[in-house]
């Protein structure tokens, strides 16, 4: 298994910044855009891991949500430095659950965070399969580098209405 000293804990290689066009009627980033943004870090994750456009290439393999999640923290808007926190929450032989916070880089607070499970896919048969074994070494090392961090609060989560 590859050596966990070196990987981020939590991974946190992905920053962005709030675009023009990602702003809403009401003035701040516009809940599609959180998606893509948490896309996107996602994908640097993906690409840590070993899952990039020549992965795809030569395997004809890549990756699906299977399932995704966010919990709206606090607005950002137009401008705004994003960095995000990522972790692997468990995985097995065909689909890493993770979990992804997105902070507000200069003033440190949590704007939102997300839950999913990304599944491998054969590509040209449009189904879940296995990660070969190299594949499947890298997304355990990142799971034991990941794998003593406190489970998020909202791991889980149910969309609920609160009763006061």
């Amino acid at each position: 298994m590859p050596d966990t000293v070196d990987i981020p804990v939590p991974f946190d290689q992905y920053t962005e910044t709030v675009r023009p066009e990602w702003i809403d009627h009401n003035g701040h980033m516009n809940m599609a855009y959180y998606v893509l943004a948490f896309d996107e870090a996602s994908g640097a994750l993906m690409r840590y891991i070993g899952i990039d456009q020549p992965y795809r290439d030569r395997t004809g393999h890549g990756t699906f949500t299977g399932d995704f999640h966010i919990h709206y923290v606090q607005e950002v808007v137009e401008g705004d430095p994003l960095r995000f926190h990522q972790r692997v929450i468990e995985c097995d032989e065909k689909r890493v659950h993770y979990w992804l916070e997105m902070y507000h880089d200069e003033m440190g607070y949590l704007a939102a965070e997300a839950e999913a499970i990304t599944l491998h896919v054969d590509l040209s048969a449009r189904k879940v399969t296995p990660f070969p074994p190299e594949v499947q070494a890298r997304v355990q090392s990142v799971y034991e580098a990941h794998k003593h961090l406190p489970l998020p609060a909202n791991l889980g989560r149910q969309i609920k209405v609160k009763r006061r």
